[in-house]
């Protein structure tokens, strides 16, 4: 069954938000950061592709990683530190890392 739109609305911005809401961001965060410790420098695929791997997500989707990355390089946990040749989709993307000494996200939220 489809819901109609109401008038002046945008359905993407509703089912994004949806969306969003739906995301255990705090877990995915620790996930995130135990993948980078220890040095790991890795692109958003590179990191869900491990995320994957590790049982955490059902799909190597990069998007399950690439707008937590955002949030934590917003909030200085992690940085982008330059950008390579992804190997999954041949494009240039940035490569992100923990900031030293950046370990406790609950410092950060």
């Amino acid at each position: 069954m489809i819901e109609e739109n109401r008038p002046g609305t945008i359905v993407t911005f509703e089912t994004r938000g949806e969306a969003n809401e739906e995301v255990d961001k705090v877990t995915r965060y620790k996930q995130i950061i135990e993948i980078l410790k220890g040095g790991n420098k890795l692109t958003a695929k590179e990191i869900a592709v491990e995320m994957c791997k590790r049982g955490f997500i059902p799909t190597t989707e990069r998007n399950y990683a690439a707008p937590r990355l955002t949030e934590l390089s917003q909030t200085g946990v992690v940085e982008p530190i330059g950008k390579k040749r992804c190997v999954y989709t041949g494009k240039s993307v940035a490569v992100y890392k923990l900031r030293e000494g950046q370990f406790n996200l609950f410092d950060y939220l």
